[in-house]
């Protein structure tokens, strides 16, 4: 696990330290603007903060500053901490900004390996969480990592990963066994990209919902290029929930379908 830095500490200090930060970050964007405008190379995205969403309100006090904001792209979050609430006051705040996670882990400090602890927390924090609130992008850190478990199969129980030279707490979203280079441990990330890109495709877009809400539930829905609707719902609760489905066809005509979520599990949903 990345470690991450503390949030931005509170006025006075903060108002001296984020002057200072200002200028600071007009001067670095100041030499890499004219290093690209000599054509050195491709002229970069900048995103500020690139910690945890318990940031204080940091990007929109650097969007204030108009000289600052003109170079920033957007603001990076990890995913270590806060709520993802704060995303939606930062979007409301800048919504011509990019929202986007640079870094989200599993691990053994959060029980990795263990299905029935992690996959419904990473769907609706990571999964639904980011995009609901007008995140664009999130980086699993990382996708593959080798690993030998000093010889035990991982399972519910952990696994402790034996990687010298690298992170020993850290899993991937598939870990690759060292020992013959072939067996491979499918984690709570795999199983969540699998469900989101199994039914949203490349270029899709995320659409509102409105109707049915439950504080067990969580879900998120697309329209994909090709016209066909994806829906994507999480049922955190120990027993079934009943759901019906409507949406309109090109022509405007309402459809509907009627689905019974199973306790605790992952839905995805792609019709035409």
């Amino acid at each position: 696990q990345a470690a991450s830095r503390p949030a931005a500490p509170t006025a006075p200090v903060a108002i001296r330290k984020l002057r200072r930060e200002i200028a600071l970050l007009i001067f670095v964007l100041l030499l890499i603007e004219n290093i690209f405008m000599q054509g050195a190379c491709t002229c970069p995205l900048v995103y500020n903060y690139d910690n945890k969403s318990d940031q204080n309100g940091y990007p929109y006090q650097i969007y204030n500053d108009s000289e600052a904001a003109k170079y920033i792209a957007g603001a990076a979050y990890h995913d270590y901490g806060g709520n993802r609430s704060e995303l939606l006051n930062v979007y409301q705040r800048a919504p011509e900004k990019d929202l986007i996670f640079t870094e989200s882990s599993i691990g053994t400090w959060n029980n990795g390996h263990d299905l029935t602890k992690t996959l419904l927390s990473n769907m609706e924090s990571i999964g639904i969480g980011t995009i609901n609130n007008y995140c664009s992008a999130v980086t699993i850190w990382n996708l593959m990592l080798e690993t030998d478990f000093n010889g035990s199969i991982p399972s519910n129980n952990g696994g402790q990963p034996n990687r010298p030279g690298g992170c020993q707490i850290c899993f991937g979203a598939v870990d690759l066994n060292m020992s013959d280079l072939k067996t491979i441990y499918m984690n709570s990330h795999y199983y969540m990209i699998c469900h989101l890109s199994a039914v949203v495709r490349p270029g899709a877009i995320r659409i509102g919902t409105s109707g049915y809400t439950d504080n067990d539930i969580a879900y998120s829905a697309f329209k994909n290029t090709d016209g066909s609707y994806a829906f994507v719902i999480i049922n955190k609760s120990s027993s079934d929930k009943n759901i019906v489905l409507i949406a309109p066809d090109d022509a405007g005509k309402k459809h509907s379908a009627s689905c019974t979520l199973q306790p605790r599990s992952v839905n995805s949903f792609k019709w035409k």
